[in-house]
Protein backbone atom coordinates (compact mmCIF):
# COMPACT_ATOMS: atom_id res chain seq x y z
CA UNK A 1 0.00 0.00 0.00
CA UNK A 2 1.43 3.48 -0.85
CA UNK A 3 0.78 6.26 1.51
CA UNK A 4 1.77 9.73 1.36
CA UNK A 5 2.91 11.34 4.73
CA UNK A 6 3.01 14.93 4.72
CA UNK A 7 5.72 16.34 7.23
CA UNK A 8 5.66 20.05 8.58
CA UNK A 9 8.23 21.71 10.91
CA UNK A 10 6.99 22.02 14.21
CA UNK A 11 10.09 23.32 16.52
CA UNK A 12 12.50 20.63 16.58
CA UNK A 13 10.12 17.91 15.47
CA UNK A 14 8.42 16.76 12.12
CA UNK A 15 4.80 16.66 12.34
CA UNK A 16 2.96 14.06 10.21
CA UNK A 17 -0.47 13.52 8.93
CA UNK A 18 -1.06 10.41 6.35
CA UNK A 19 -4.07 12.21 4.30
CA UNK A 20 -5.12 8.29 2.72
CA UNK A 21 -5.20 7.13 6.34
CA UNK A 22 -7.76 9.20 8.41
CA UNK A 23 -6.59 9.08 11.93
CA UNK A 24 -2.81 9.04 11.41
CA UNK A 25 -0.67 11.35 12.79
CA UNK A 26 2.81 11.18 14.31
CA UNK A 27 6.54 12.50 14.69
CA UNK A 28 9.60 11.99 14.15
CA UNK A 29 12.94 14.15 14.83
CA UNK A 30 14.44 13.61 11.62
CA UNK A 31 12.99 13.40 7.93
CA UNK A 32 14.93 10.12 7.45
CA UNK A 33 12.78 8.90 10.52
CA UNK A 34 9.69 9.62 8.50
CA UNK A 35 9.72 6.43 6.60
CA UNK A 36 9.45 3.91 9.10
CA UNK A 37 7.38 5.75 11.57
CA UNK A 38 4.92 6.20 9.13
CA UNK A 39 4.72 2.59 7.98
CA UNK A 40 4.59 1.86 12.25
CA UNK A 41 1.92 3.94 12.30
CA UNK A 42 -0.21 2.78 9.08
CA UNK A 43 0.44 -0.82 9.98
CA UNK A 44 -1.22 -0.62 13.59
CA UNK A 45 -4.01 1.75 12.12
CA UNK A 46 -4.99 -0.92 9.55
CA UNK A 47 -3.69 -4.08 11.02
CA UNK A 48 -1.18 -4.74 7.83
CA UNK A 49 2.35 -5.77 8.07
CA UNK A 50 4.75 -2.51 8.07
CA UNK A 51 6.76 -3.58 5.46
CA UNK A 52 3.55 -3.62 3.30
CA UNK A 53 3.74 0.42 3.61
CA UNK A 54 5.38 2.14 1.01
CA UNK A 55 5.77 5.57 2.24
CA UNK A 56 6.75 8.94 0.29
CA UNK A 57 7.35 11.60 2.31
CA UNK A 58 6.32 14.96 1.28
CA UNK A 59 7.94 17.64 3.56
CA UNK A 60 6.13 21.24 3.58
CA UNK A 61 8.66 23.87 3.93
CA UNK A 62 6.79 27.08 2.65
CA UNK A 63 6.68 28.87 -1.06
CA UNK A 64 9.53 30.07 -0.63
CA UNK A 65 11.49 27.21 0.73
CA UNK A 66 10.11 24.99 -2.12
CA UNK A 67 10.66 27.43 -4.69
CA UNK A 68 14.31 27.46 -3.74
CA UNK A 69 14.64 23.58 -3.17
CA UNK A 70 13.12 23.27 -6.87
CA UNK A 71 15.61 25.65 -8.39
CA UNK A 72 18.17 23.73 -6.79
CA UNK A 73 16.91 20.21 -7.90
CA UNK A 74 16.29 21.57 -11.61
CA UNK A 75 19.94 22.91 -11.26
CA UNK A 76 21.46 19.85 -10.29
CA UNK A 77 19.43 18.11 -13.25
CA UNK A 78 20.67 20.34 -16.05
CA UNK A 79 24.01 20.24 -14.96
CA UNK A 80 24.22 15.98 -14.79
CA UNK A 81 22.60 16.99 -18.63
CA UNK A 82 25.84 19.01 -19.34
CA UNK A 83 27.91 16.64 -17.96
CA UNK A 84 27.12 13.76 -20.37
CA UNK A 85 26.40 16.38 -22.99
CA UNK A 86 29.95 17.10 -22.59
CA UNK A 87 31.72 13.65 -21.99
CA UNK A 88 30.11 12.36 -25.01
CA UNK A 89 31.36 15.48 -27.13
CA UNK A 90 34.75 15.02 -25.64
CA UNK A 91 34.98 11.36 -26.75
CA UNK A 92 33.88 12.35 -30.06
CA UNK A 93 36.78 14.96 -30.56
CA UNK A 94 39.22 12.79 -29.00
CA UNK A 95 38.34 10.03 -31.27
CA UNK A 96 38.13 12.10 -34.25
CA UNK A 97 41.60 13.97 -33.63
CA UNK A 98 43.56 10.99 -32.64
CA UNK A 99 43.10 10.12 -36.64
CA UNK A 100 44.80 12.56 -37.51
CA UNK A 101 46.79 13.98 -34.09
CA UNK A 102 49.19 12.56 -31.28
CA UNK A 103 47.99 11.80 -28.20
CA UNK A 104 49.98 15.43 -26.26
CA UNK A 105 48.48 17.47 -29.48
CA UNK A 106 45.04 16.57 -28.78
CA UNK A 107 45.62 17.29 -25.52
CA UNK A 108 46.87 20.56 -26.35
CA UNK A 109 44.26 21.04 -28.68
CA UNK A 110 41.47 20.23 -26.13
CA UNK A 111 43.10 21.68 -22.62
CA UNK A 112 43.43 18.60 -21.18
CA UNK A 113 46.59 15.84 -20.17
CA UNK A 114 47.87 13.40 -22.47
CA UNK A 115 46.82 10.52 -19.86
CA UNK A 116 43.36 11.88 -20.01
CA UNK A 117 43.36 11.74 -23.60
CA UNK A 118 44.22 8.01 -23.69
CA UNK A 119 41.72 7.31 -21.50
CA UNK A 120 39.35 8.85 -23.83
CA UNK A 121 40.38 7.01 -26.49
CA UNK A 122 39.79 3.72 -24.50
CA UNK A 123 36.62 4.60 -23.60
CA UNK A 124 35.26 5.89 -27.05
CA UNK A 125 36.39 2.33 -28.46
Amino acid sequence: MKVTAVATRTGEWWAIQVPEVPGVFTQAKRLEQVPDTVADAVATMLEVPADSVDVEVRPVLGQGLEDLVRGAREAVAEATTAQERASTQMRLAVSTLRVRLTTRDVAAVLGVTHQRVSQLDKSAR
